[in-house]
This record gives C-alpha cells, structure tokens and sequence, in this order.
C-alpha cells in the first residue's frame, strides 16, 4: 500500500454544494439562505438566539461548584491490592507506588495519587508510598508487619519555609 493509493470509504465524502449558480439548480439566486436579514448575510452564528425570548441556558437554574484546588485520588481497597498479589500481578517485596498499581492494572491514570483504603483483608507484609490511608488502612497495613509512608504530608513537611 502506497500513500497515493489511500481513498476515504464510498460515501464518507459529500461533494460540495456548488451555490449561485442559476435558478435552475435549484440552490441559485440567495443559494438556500432564504430572504434578507440578519441570517443571510456572512459571518453571523447566533447560538442559543430565541428571537428576543429569554434563550434556555439562562432560563434554567445554574448549579454546583468546582473546586479548582481539590484533589482527586485513586482509590484503592485492601482487598483490591491482595487480589493483585495472589494474582502475581505485585511484587510484595518491592515498595507499593502509584507507578507499581498502574503496571499491575488496578489504577488506570496518576491523578493526584493514590488513597488506601481499609476494605478487605490484607495478608502481606508491604511497603507503601501513596498520597493519602485512612485510619483502618493503616492500621491493616502495620498489623501484618508493613509499613506507609504518606508522601502529602511528607512533601510538605520538607518544603522550606519562607525566609525574609
């Protein structure tokens, strides 16, 4: 196959309407436009216009908030990581990361980390590297022997203080 030989599908073009052209085309004289005004002319996209009459994104309530400073995590249950490991899809001897939990397949994408949370039942003794843990996550993780270190809480705690 060669690049002069690629052609679109037998109808996934439309030929171009060819306008002003005589009243016998059938698209001559306004070409399809209709009569004078606004509309007729170049240039004009009136989006949402409802001829004077309050247009429906305003008349219909507005709602929520975005937060532009929140934070969105990938959530990841106990039982979740222990599937993984009896799958073999973890190694329990090296550090658990949000990099190690995207290459086993139980996150999709980074975000903004990964929270542990405590459902499920874990029976190795790991390491973990996440954003966030809940209580009950923690609590899980050191009574089998592991150990979490929470790299928010870290990161700021390293961050230099502003000096004057």
């Amino acid at each position: 196959m060669k690049l002069n030989d690629i052609v679109d599908n037998f109808g996934a073009l439309k030929p171009r309407m060819r306008v002003g052209r005589g009243i016998g085309s059938g698209k001559g004289k306004t070409c399809g436009r209709g009569v004078k005004g606004q509309k007729a002319r170049t240039g004009v996209a009136i989006k949402g216009f409802e001829g004077g009459q309050m247009p429906l994104h305003r008349r219909l309530p507005k709602r929520g908030f975005w937060n532009p400073f929140s934070t969105y995590y990938n959530e990841v249950n106990l039982g979740r990581i222990q599937s993984a490991l009896d799958a073999g899809k973890l190694d329990p001897t090296t550090v658990v990361t949000i990099e190690s939990l995207i290459a086993a397949g139980i996150c999709s994408k980074p975000r903004d980390g990964v929270k542990i949370l405590g459902v499920g039942q874990l029976g190795a003794k790991l390491t973990f590297e996440v954003a966030a843990a809940s209580k009950s996550a923690v609590a899980a993780i050191e009574g089998v022997g592991g150990s979490i270190r929470l790299l928010t809480v870290a990161a700021q705690a390293e961050a230099p203080a502003n000096e004057a």
